[in-house]
């Protein structure tokens, strides 16, 4: 229920609950606003409606029963969070990984990365009133997963990373398909660009609204898609590159004020189209290089790394995203912290330094791409 907070003297301001339920939010996400009419001059967000005490459970489970819990980190980004975390264990265990794995992983995430990208699009553009853009890119979004559900037998939450390397080769037929699929998908982007990215409503729904320049962006701690479209070339994978990046040629896409101001919502959406490019450009490549081989390193049967402490990050769909992990030498993690995208980029609603609209603050939401499991761990 609306709760009258105080007065002005241009109107009543009322406090106002968006959430946990609200449909901009996409999970259990709450918002408490100040609202004068449609103006909104402070918003305050709560989170913990979805904790699930996954770092705790890390603490219970041997070090390869913990990889299917890290799919639920981001279920739309499922195998960057198995990546990294196996990562973490591998570094614990100074294994190196086979260069075919390797190359395996990086097609596995960024597929995973298209996927995610494409629920961001289609999702942005239902919230912001069109919703046959939605099933433009939610269509796309299952030829993906049917290349997914080829590779590992698995949809979503896809389980296809193992310490040492992947549980599966490419099966046959499948590097023709995706080849075939990428075909496509790249005539789609000029589809889907000329059916809402550019239409002219559209951009003014996003045009110059919530601009977060790029001082602020980095004090708050934004990363990934959200960083870049404020202008701040920060990109993991060129910056502190791992797996078989370094051998990849690809753009770091940033946002440029194309329709308005560098930073505003429609950068946000831009860099992510630019980065769905780029992805394929990676995929190709990656296809092209990879070396026959092993897909997986050899392991002990019961993996009980010496005692030490490691960070690894890696570039998620959604930004930055690191594991601390501590072994104290038992066959269970001491101590496991996730960090994610979505949970800092919480941080800039309360610091955004004018009043905007309601039906802006729905458009920051979605251009923020946050995602509540990110969120609550």
């Amino acid at each position: 229920m609306a709760e009258y907070a105080f007065y002005t003297p241009e109107g009543e301001m009322l406090t106002v609950n968006m959430g946990p339920h609200h449909p901009s939010t996409h999970g259990v996400i709450k918002f408490v606003i100040d609202v004068d009419s449609e103006i909104i001059h402070k918003i305050t967000p709560e989170i913990g409606f979805l904790h699930r005490a996954i770092e705790k459970i890390a603490e219970k489970v041997t070090y390869p029963g913990f990889l299917p819990y890290t799919d639920r980190v981001d279920y739309l980004a499922a195998i960057s969070a198995n990546v990294t975390y196996a990562m973490a264990v591998e570094k614990l265990l100074e294994l190196e990984i086979p260069k075919r794995a390797q190359y395996l992983r990086v097609i596995a995430i960024e597929l995973n990365r298209i996927a995610s990208h494409l629920i961001f699009v289609g999702a942005y553009s239902m919230d912001l009133g069109a919703f046959t853009p939605f099933l433009h890119a939610i269509r796309e979004r299952e030829k993906t997963n049917d290349l997914f559900e080829a590779l590992c037998g698995q949809r979503l939450t896809h389980h296809y990373i193992r310490i040492g390397g992947v549980s599966h080769d490419l099966p046959p037929g499948w590097k023709d398909r995706a080849l075939e699929w990428l075909d496509h998908f790249e005539k789609f982007i000029d589809e889907f660009n000329r059916l809402i990215t550019f239409n002219h409503i559209f951009v003014k729904r996003m045009a110059n609204v919530v601009v977060i320049p790029p001082e602020m962006a980095i004090n708050h701690g934004l990363v990934g898609p959200n960083l870049r479209a404020s202008g701040v070339k920060w990109d993991l994978r060129k910056e502190m590159p791992y797996l078989v990046y370094p051998e990849l040629d690809f753009e770091v896409p940033v946002g440029t004020g194309m329709m308005g101001s560098v930073g505003d919502s429609f950068d946000r959406l831009w860099v992510r189209i630019l980065e769905m490019r780029e992805s394929a450009k990676i995929i190709r490549q990656a296809l092209a290089q990879m070396p026959e081989g092993e897909i997986r390193a050899k392991t002990p049967r019961v993996i009980k790394p010496a005692p030490n402490e490691v960070y690894v990050r890696t570039e998620a769909p959604r930004g930055d995203m690191g594991f601390y992990l501590v072994s104290d030498g038992s066959p269970r993690p001491y101590r496991l912290k996730i960090r994610t995208g979505s949970f800092t980029a919480m941080t800039i609603f309360e610091h955004l330094k004018e009043p905007i609209m309601i039906q802006d603050l729905v458009a920051l939401i979605s251009s923020l791409d946050i995602i509540a499991p990110e969120i609550d761990r």
